[in-house]
């Protein structure tokens, strides 16, 4: 079993900036695949940012967040991060982070085993 649990989100304006955390314990984290998804109200859960367990740490963005968000893992603290700047009005969301043992197919959510509660981000103008 996984445990995930996030923090850091917070209501922002527009432009802002926030780094949402998820801590991980009850397996090695340096083998799991972490994943960043969201869901809209009114809409479907979807894909923000992935970061594999492999050498190399191989990172994987929706085309809505490149260049804006940065997924990264400190292995030393069981935690994955994602840096989120420049945010905008839909970014608004519950963001969750999931975990997974896969390499592949990491950009759905079906590999992934294990999520946390969600935390909100609220982006206004």
């Amino acid at each position: 079993q996984v445990q995930l649990v996030e923090s850091g989100g917070g209501s922002v304006q527009a432009g802002a900036s926030l780094r949402l955390s998820c801590a991980a314990s009850g397996r090695t984290f340096s083998r799991l695949t972490m994943g960043w998804f969201r869901q809209a109200p009114g809409k479907e859960r979807e894909f923000v940012a992935a970061i594999r367990w492999s050498s190399g740490s191989s990172t994987y963005y929706a085309d809505s967040v490149k260049g804006r968000f940065t997924i990264s893992r400190d292995n030393t603290k069981n935690t994955v991060y994602l840096q989120m700047n420049s945010l905008k009005l839909e970014d608004t969301a519950v963001y969750y982070c999931a975990a997974t043992g896969a390499l592949y197919s990491i950009i759905e959510s079906g590999p992934y085993n294990y999520w946390g509660q969600g935390t909100q981000v609220t982006v206004s103008s």
